[in-house]
């Protein structure tokens, strides 16, 4: 009843003027008022009309009407109607504002392709990954601008639950994933990300497994060779027995290396693995390392050390002696009969600088940014005579970058290496403090290369 009780009450008012005429002025008068009455009606009607369609043609320009009555309220209620929508849109906006401010910011590429797979919209991580540019590329069919024969596989399959795994289009050192997402009626996003360091991770992890396979098939098929021997010849002479038990020996302590130094490598890569601060003797340390390379040498090699510093370090003892002690022994294995290894360590801009110094066959520089890898060998039979895992320099590269320390090697074919394991200024001790410790090496031989 709220609308109806105006108009009714106007009506009920017309109709008691127009029977108010016709008692006092007669037929005429009464039907001259009510024809006056509609007239004015329809002419108010028409004019609130027109500047109800002009206000709707342009609602940000021109005014909203101002008027009493029926169309009061009407232009109230289109007006507060108005304002809900432009409150609505403004949010809208903000809303598609953001969502493309957080998709031109994801790192992976994205596409919205239309029911006939055009493009609509892409982010820029999309023109890394896929080549597409949004300006250039907006209702362009995706099939012309990607051609390769298992994207449009993949494409026409629409399985959203399948992913394509493939190469940049215009990247080929870039492996990606592909996806198809439902978006919206009839729409697909097409999302690309970027895996190429979990393909790289992978391939390491495939490498490493056939790495360790391959260092454990050697020594486990000599040693049961010679079990098998000696099981079915019991009366071998007992020189020749000995051999068989010495080799296995040597063949088991070469295993037991290897898994040694596996924990060591697991150790350090655990994130439970707290790293320990203590005072480290680096001079007491360097000493110590000769001591093992003259014992590891066994008179091969002139060995030197050289220390223009007194100063200390603060690390983990164990850890240090183990990347320090790797770098020595292995300047000991590769260095031929009568040649020089020489241990320093000094100071040099606040940095403190371990080095080991020898007169080997020194390494090729394409064979340096790969010394580090695990199992990586320049000379790999060679490195297996020498008793070597191919995990030292693993380990040594972890135990640094652990004491946000680095290994410079400097090296060339026939002049020899150094390797430099360089500690920053924040680890050094101006001086040995009377705390710092030197603990012993193990009985086991460092075996590392």
């Amino acid at each position: 009843m709220g609308f109806w009780w105006r108009p009714l009450s106007v009506l009920a008012g017309v109709l008691l003027v127009a029977l108010i005429l016709w008692a006092a002025s007669g037929l005429v008068a009464a039907l001259a008022f009510l024809a006056g009455i509609q007239a004015f009606v329809m002419l108010r009607r028409l004019w609130q009309e027109f500047r109800l369609a002009r206000w709707l043609e342009s609602p940000d320009e021109v005014e909203p009407p101002d008027a009493t009555g029926t169309w009061g309220d009407i232009f109230y209620r289109l007006q507060k109607l108005q304002k809900r929508q432009k409150a609505s849109r403004s949010e809208l906006t903000s809303a598609l504002e953001q969502f493309e401010h957080a998709a031109q910011a994801v790192p992976d590429g994205m596409v919205i392709l239309n029911g006939s797979e055009q493009i609509e919209w892409c982010n820029p991580a999309s023109r890394k990954f896929l080549g597409l540019d949004c300006e250039r590329d907006r209702g362009q069919f995706i099939r012309y601008l990607m051609r390769q024969a298992p994207f449009l596989e993949f494409l026409d399959a629409a399985d959203f639950s399948r992913r394509l795994i493939c190469k940049s289009p215009i990247n080929r050192e870039v492996s990606l994933s592909l996806q198809l997402v439902p978006f919206g009626e009839g729409k697909k996003l097409l999302v690309a990300r970027d895996i190429t360091d979990l393909e790289r991770v992978d391939a390491m992890r495939r490498d490493f497994i056939a790495n360790v396979s391959h260092e454990l098939r050697t020594p486990l098929t000599v040693v049961g060779g010679f079990v098998e021997t000696l099981a079915d010849a019991s009366d071998l002479p007992p020189a020749e027995t000995q051999r068989y038990f010495d080799l296995m020996l040597d063949h088991t302590r070469r295993m037991q290396r290897l898994l040694d130094d596996l924990l060591t490598l697991s150790r350090l890569e655990s994130e439970e693995h707290v790293l320990k601060d203590e005072n480290v003797d680096v001079v007491a340390l360097a000493r110590a390392l000769a001591a093992e390379a003259e014992s590891l040498s066994r008179g091969r090699h002139r060995i030197h050390v050289e220390t223009a510093s007194d100063a200390g370090l603060r690390g983990s003892l164990q850890e240090i002696r183990s990347a320090l002690g790797n770098l020595v022994s292995n300047a000991v294995r590769y260095t031929p009969e009568g040649g020089e290894i020489t241990l320093a360590w000094k100071l040099r801009e606040g940095e403190g600088v371990f080095s080991v110094t020898d007169t080997g066959e020194g390494v090729a520089a394409e064979h340096i940014p790969r010394l580090t890898e695990r199992f990586y060998r320049v000379d790999r039979s060679r490195s297996r005579e020498t008793g070597g895992t191919g995990l030292g320099l693993a380990i040594v590269k972890h135990v640094l970058t652990r004491h946000g320390a680095r290994l410079d090697i400097q090296s060339a074919p026939g002049k020899g290496s150094t390797f430099s394991a360089v500690f920053p200024a924040a680890r050094v001790q101006a001086h040995n403090p009377a705390t710092a410790q030197v603990i012993p090496f193990p009985e086991r031989e460092q075996a590392v290369g």
